[in-house]
């Protein structure tokens, strides 16, 4: 047998290394949020343009990290003229275009489930945030290895300085906390050669 096709044969027989780093998949992950309009319904949003990158070994979840970049401008609630006031007037995306979050402790609270503590960092105000999440798993496949997992939290959106608080009727427009939540889906990261 040829030196070169043994070496190929063998190196696709060894199993890679697994990286522990993950990138969320877009088209199986979402960023999604959701506040109180008028105190008795919800508007729900999403954000379109992002990236979350995690360090996560099934093995040390304690050991995880991850990381988010949202593009403010990117935002969606399926009404234009609100989602014009949105960037506007609540975000104010052309002077923040970001939203960022940065894990600093992740602790293991249950079989499937993490409490991932952070910084949350909208209109230039970063505030520590606990984000629960509910562990989806390591799924391996023969384009490699995959996880996935679901993360939400309750901020109030007068502490990042979203402090318009418009009324109709007596009843308060936009409600003053927003739940977050983050469904990822991750392939893992391999290593260049």
């Amino acid at each position: 047998m040829q030196p070169i096709l043994l070496l190929a044969l063998l190196q696709a027989a060894t199993p890679a290394t697994p990286t522990n780093r993950w990138s969320a998949d877009p088209a199986h992950s979402a960023v999604a949020f959701r506040v109180r309009h008028l105190g008795i319904t919800w508007v729900n949003g999403t954000f379109g343009q992002w990236t979350i990158d995690l360090n996560y070994d099934p093995t040390r979840p304690e050991a995880a990290s991850v990381t988010a970049h949202i593009q403010t401008a990117s935002v969606t609630t399926g009404n234009d003229r609100r989602d014009n006031d949105l960037r506007q007037n609540y975000l104010a995306v052309d002077s923040f275009p970001e939203i960022t979050f940065v894990s600093k402790r992740v602790e293991k609270v249950g079989p499937d489930k993490l409490r991932i503590s952070g910084d949350l960092t909208m209109r230039g105000i970063t505030r520590p945030v606990v984000l629960d999440a509910d562990i989806g798993g390591v799924l391996t496949t023969s384009r490699g290895r995959r996880t996935a997992f679901s993360a939400t939290t309750t901020i109030k959106r007068q502490d990042y300085g979203i402090t318009r608080n418009g009324f109709m009727e007596g009843a308060q427009i936009v409600g003053d906390n927003v739940r977050i939540t983050i469904d990822v889906e991750a392939p893992e990261r391999t290593t260049t050669p």
